[in-house]
């Protein structure tokens, strides 16, 4: 199993793709405008008690309060010394009160109208372990983990760890299975020096500050994802491959794959037709090989994915022909969920099979790819009409919501790209024209909309493309123009 992983950076986005064996499973942005705060620990302040909810506001420093329900809170007040029978009650009455310096942890962005999800339980990852400062005595492995042999090597070696170490508790990420006892010990001592610096800033800083900032995006990919597997890395920016580069010496020396700054005439993400699969995974129907597609629909409570034969009229009979097409649509299902960043509840209607054996294969096989993705997913049991219920962790926006808006033009039951996606979809298709053609200069014609909006927030970002491709930008404004469309002009 190969992977790779390709970095677009400008001044003003970020875009991974995960690529495995050439096919891409999934697709990662933030923006300077919505950088994800997921991983952040802030000092904050109670700022209201809800017993109704049996939840808290905590005002974080951010323009909205974070939510906190009483489940995340009665932990860290267990190990602080109150009684046991206390530690088991869910008032947040008794858990916290108004006006309470409070230390937690986002894990969840603010999505929508909601604000930001947190958690008085920290944890932070390094490349094996993840350490657990409300959690002193833990010792645990990850379940991916599922060799004996190993689970017992990694026990021994966190319970020597936690021996020396009188401040959190350790947790074997799956990255940790095969990794020497020095690699665990190195990464131990990271977060040992980083829980000393945490705690000094804990004791010390005011109330609404920021405590430990997560990595980048490129960097906590890197973490996530480096192993063995990881063949390759590629980026296109100088600046973050430097960077990248100094990261991977000091977080995974030892990690023997490429890292490539790529210097290529085409974009790096149309080179490998990166923005033709995000287009894909935006679009309401996949279709499949055999002739078969999916239909995909979103709302804020649920995705619903329906299974279709099309075309597709099987060889044998109706039996065989459900079960080659649904074996089929639960791979690209698993894919779709990733690549779309897909989360909550999932009801997926596969088409009706009746033999039991068919039915446990599919569970098995969705499972089975699904078990691969790094966000917490679970496959509930297959109904007699074919339904399948699938949960999975939700930490950030969809791909949807992220690139697209509700449409001003139908009553939000259409969506289409917000300003801010075409505004770069803009400038990479100037960055390709230039690289393709001879020009001097380039004149954009585009939608009154579009061309306001640029020159309101973009100039910076207009100015950093001359520089950069050393070509004179004009823009002209067109009437007739609808919202989303412009024209390149070289001259």
């Amino acid at each position: 199993m190969s992977k790779e992983i390709l970095i677009n950076s400008s001044g003003y986005e970020a875009r991974i793709a995960l690529v495995e064996n050439g096919m891409v499973l999934e697709v990662l942005h933030e923006r300077q405008a919505r950088e994800s705060i997921v991983g952040n620990i802030y000092k904050g302040r109670v700022e209201k008690v809800l017993p109704g909810l049996q939840a808290a506001f905590v005002d974080i420093g951010m323009h909205k309060s974070a939510f906190m329900h009483a489940s995340d809170v009665a932990k860290q007040n267990s190990q602080e010394g109150l009684p046991d029978h206390m530690s088991r009650v869910q008032n947040i009455s008794s858990l916290v009160h108004e006006g309470q310096n409070i230390v937690v942890q986002v894990y969840k962005d603010q999505i929508g109208s909601k604000g930001a999800r947190v958690t008085t339980q920290l944890s932070i990852p390094s490349r094996y372990l993840v350490m657990m400062p409300r959690e002193k005595d833990m010792s645990a492995i990850s379940v991916r983990i599922t060799d004996e042999d190993e689970r017992q090597r990694l026990t021994t070696i966190l319970q020597g760890l936690n021996e020396k170490n009188p401040g959190f508790g350790l947790i074997a990420r799956t990255n940790a299975e095969g990794a020497s006892k020095v690699g665990l010990f190195n990464d131990y001592r990271f977060l040992k020096k980083l829980w000393e610096k945490l705690s000094h800033r804990i004791e010390n800083n005011p109330a609404k500050s920021l405590i430990y900032s997560e990595f980048s995006l490129d960097k906590r990919t890197i973490r996530d994802e480096i192993s063995e597997n990881l063949t390759k890395i590629t980026i296109d920016s100088l600046e973050v491959y430097r960077d990248v580069s100094a990261f991977i010496q000091d977080f995974a020396a030892d990690w023997r794959g490429e890292l490539v700054n790529y210097q290529g005439s085409r974009p790096l993400f149309d080179f490998h037709n990166i923005d033709d699969e995000i287009d894909k995974a935006l679009s309401r129907q996949v279709p499949l090989k055999s002739g078969g597609n999916l239909v995909f629909d979103q709302n804020e409570a649920l995705t619903t994915i329906d299974v279709n034969t099309g075309q597709f009229v099987g060889y044998k009979s109706l039996e065989d022909t459900a079960f080659k097409t649904n074996l089929e649509a639960g791979h690209a299902i698993a894919r779709q969920i990733r690549l779309r960043n897909l989360a909550g509840i999932i009801i997926i209607d596969f088409i009706d099979m009746y033999d039991p054996e068919h039915k446990e294969q599919l569970l098995h096989a969705l499972e089975e790819r699904l078990s691969e993705d790094s966000s917490k997913t679970h496959v509930l049991g297959i109904t007699n009409l074919g339904l399948v219920e699938v949960t999975r962790k939700r930490t950030t926006d969809t791909l949807y919501n992220h690139l697209c808006e509700p449409c001003d033009r139908c009553d939000a039951t259409g969506m289409v790209k917000t300003i801010e996606t075409l505004t770069y979809q803009l400038f990479r298709e100037i960055s390709r024209s230039v690289k393709q053609f001879k020009a001097s200069k380039v004149l954009v014609i585009a939608s009154v909309n579009l061309v306001e909006y640029i020159f309101d927030e973009h100039n910076e970002s207009i100015a950093e493309i001359e520089e950069t491709l050393s070509k004179q930008l004009s823009f002209q404004a067109e009437e007739s123009y609808s919202r989303d469309q412009y024209d390149v002009v070289l001259l």
